[in-house]
């Protein structure tokens, strides 16, 4: 009664990192006022988690990404947490030499060199001044510094993978062709393929078709058990597609998966500005331990870095849990004769207590009483007592 169902937790998911990209993924689209104190403090807040892989920010110019115009200071002032893997998005040459001097705190990379294509030509023009031909067209150099280097593994990628709000929807054999190239590269060079990339800031990702993708690069690469998704929302599907992709892949694989607290996020490149969004960290959180995957992060203190994301940034966010709280179970069960609950405010009584809905309306005559929360073993609770 007071855990997940046994039954879902015997299904064989795959293991699960979660990269938290609120620092990066989420200010680049908000107010670039927001003041670097408050930025110090979200990434601290963050590092408290149990969150183990933090994307802190991009190394990008400021005349284009003004949010993104601190993060040197950012990086200098926050203090870092021993075991948190921090990471910063570089790029270019300058943004990689930038990084190295913030290293550590950051953290140095896996050492797994990539190849990475868009898949919508306009896309990568718009984003970064380059057409799909020139990205295809670095592919040799890349391979041929990983193999000068001694690298024996190598990852391949897609971006616009799903579709594009310019060119419209791509199909399976579009994605594996771009993908057979790369592999064709790495494997002539000697240099097994470990991990597949798959992006998709257009937010066109459909369940079905992210488990046709896992399921094609399995039946064709099965060497290949390590996954990364960068998924957005603005349609509403990352959920699902995230869900999808947990029951396709199997637990001989990993699969990465890149939200941000609050589901904040965007690219002002892709069209949809700050309603692209992701999956909120807290659902997938939630979800996870839902399911009987253990993350090792605190659900409360992340639903308090979403309350104070909300502070910092001036609106609310597209957060599901933090709204509601996670399903509640043992003590946390609520209190039976509490009165009507309606507003969002109210119904933050699962973290600040009773005093959320002090003075709501409640019809009751008399407490009320269930032998079922009796059978719980559980103290009677009260709507004045939490």
């Amino acid at each position: 009664m007071n855990t997940p169902s046994e039954k879902r937790k015997q299904h064989r998911y795959p293991a699960v990192r979660i990269n938290e990209e609120l620092m990066r993924e989420g200010m680049q689209i908000e107010s670039a006022e927001i003041r670097l104190e408050d930025k110090v403090r979200l990434l601290e807040a963050l590092s408290q988690t149990g969150l183990k892989y933090i994307v802190a920010g991009s190394f990008v110019s400021p005349r284009w990404t003004p949010q993104m115009a601190e993060v040197d200071a950012l990086l200098d002032k926050f203090t870092p947490v021993p075991g948190v893997n921090y990471s910063a998005l570089a790029l270019n040459s300058r943004g990689a030499e930038r990084a190295q001097v913030h290293t550590p705190p950051l953290s140095p990379g896996d050492g797994l060199p990539r190849t990475f294509v868009h898949v919508c030509d306009v896309f990568v023009r718009r984003n970064a001044n380059r057409s799909q031909a020139d990205e295809i067209s670095s592919w040799p150099d890349t391979v041929q510094r990983a193999v000068a280097e001694g690298k024996i593994e190598a990852g391949i990628g897609i971006n616009a993978a799903w579709g594009s709000n310019w060119l419209g929807e791509f199909s399976l054999s579009e994605r594996m062709d771009l993908l057979e190239k790369q592999h064709r590269l790495w494997t002539a060079a000697g240099i097994r393929v470990a991990e597949v990339v798959i992006g998709d800031p257009m937010g066109w990702n459909m369940p079905d078709a992210v488990e046709e993708q896992l399921l094609a690069i399995r039946s064709t690469w099965p060497e290949i058990t390590r996954f990364h998704l960068h998924l957005h929302n603005q349609r509403g599907t990352a959920p699902i597609s995230i869900y999808a992709a947990l029951r396709t892949l199997t637990e001989e694989c990993e699969l990465i998966l890149d939200t941000t607290v609050g589901g904040i996020g965007g690219c002002p490149y892709c069209g949809n500005g700050r309603a692209t969004g992701m999956m909120p960290t807290e659902d997938l959180v939630d979800l996870l331990h839902e399911l009987g995957i253990e993350t090792g992060v605190d659900l409360d203190a992340l639903i308090e870095v979403v309350i104070l994301t909300e502070e910092i940034i001036g609106h609310p966010t597209d957060t599901h849990v933090a709204r509601t709280g996670p399903r509640p179970r043992g003590e946390r069960l609520y209190a039976m004769d509490m009165p009507f609950v309606e507003t969002f405010e109210q119904a933050q009584h699962f973290r600040v207590g009773p005093s959320a809905y002090a003075g709501a309306p409640s019809p009751w005559k008399s407490v009320i009483t269930s032998p079922s929360r009796d059978r719980l073993g559980l103290q009677q609770d009260k709507a004045g007592a939490s």
